[in-house]
């Protein structure tokens, strides 16, 4: 196959880019770096079968040559990042989106739409089913990232009924690993950073608040899967064993060895309390889940962090 992946310098697309690739697929990279990082693609340089586009989605877009796929992943997705760039965040859940689906039809390929756990908001059903609606704030802080992956998927499905289209929707759980940024403002990288720099690990609120925290590996695994043999409505993909932050924090500062301490900070607002996903249809229809513990995982982390802050 040859597909399209947007963002494919982010975190999650430059993994993805790399799951293809590995299967023999050829893959067009697509990115603009507003938060991606060229560092995450320069190992596929003087790949055959791989093309680095830099343009930004939410404008015009064309892409020439045949395509069985396009898997559309450029967003910011961190809080740091759709607070310092809400506009382009919304653009990009819409007016991205859009481009992107039009690339689809027009090549008769697969869509894949990445969305996010953080159409749930702050749950009132826990955990987490695909069938659940959501509890979302429109016009807080956080809004401009949830209602542009609500929107996106809004759009996903009206192509898929009114055009026909094969689709494919994941909603993606709190993923943690390698290249991630250490300023991305996520609460692994956060704590990481903070521990290995000899600094109190800041948790917000007393720490109580869950995530459910799934490895890179795992999560790409499942994406994979589901964009090849999934069904149009959307999936959870996401590891089911839920933690407080706080001990997050603990296990972090274990690993590390680090002599830093922990401080609480005010909460942010719509910060969700808790956050775990019900896979029952990944397992059932993609015969996958998770099989990176936490405490492996984090480990893994941290080693690749002690390179980059080296």
């Amino acid at each position: 196959m040859r597909v399209l992946i947007t963002g494919a310098a982010g975190f999650l697309g430059s993994h993805l880019c790399d799951r293809f690739l590995a299967d023999g697929h050829s893959v067009v990279g697509l990115d603009n770096f507003i938060t991606g990082n060229p560092d995450n693609i320069a190992h596929l340089v003087g790949n055959d079968r791989f093309e680095f586009v830099r343009h930004n989605i939410s404008t015009y877009t064309y892409v020439a040559g045949p395509l069985d796929g396009v898997l559309h992943f450029a967003s910011p997705a961190s809080p740091v990042d759709y607070l310092e760039y809400p506009i382009a965040t919304l653009k990009v859940g819409a007016l991205g989106t859009h481009n992107a689906l039009g690339v689809a039809l027009a090549k008769n390929a697969r869509f894949f739409l990445a969305s996010t756990s953080e159409v749930y908001g702050d749950p009132l059903e826990h955990p987490q089913t695909e069938s659940y609606w959501g509890n979302v704030n429109p016009i807080g802080p956080r809004g401009v990232y949830d209602e542009a992956k609500r929107f996106a998927e809004a759009m996903t499905m009206a192509y898929h009924r009114y055009h026909g289209m094969d689709t494919r929707i994941v909603r993606i759980f709190n993923t943690y690993g390698p290249r991630m940024r250490p300023n991305d403002g996520r609460v692994v990288s956060n704590f990481i950073v903070q521990a290995l720099c000899n600094q109190p690990l800041t948790i917000y609120g007393d720490g109580s608040q869950t995530r459910s925290f799934c490895f890179v590996a795992d999560e790409v695994e499942g994406i994979y899967r589901l964009f090849m043999r999934g069904d149009n409505n959307p999936t959870n993909i996401g590891n089911p064993n839920e933690f407080t932050v706080r001990q997050l924090a603990e296990l972090v500062i274990e690993l590390t060895g680090t002599q830093s301490t922990i401080v609480e900070r005010e909460l942010p607002v719509d910060d969700p309390k808790v956050r775990q996903p019900d896979i029952s249809k990944a397992r059932e229809m993609l015969g996958w889940e998770p099989a990176v513990s936490l405490r492996e995982g984090v480990a893994r982390t941290i080693e690749y962090f002690r390179s980059v802050l080296a």
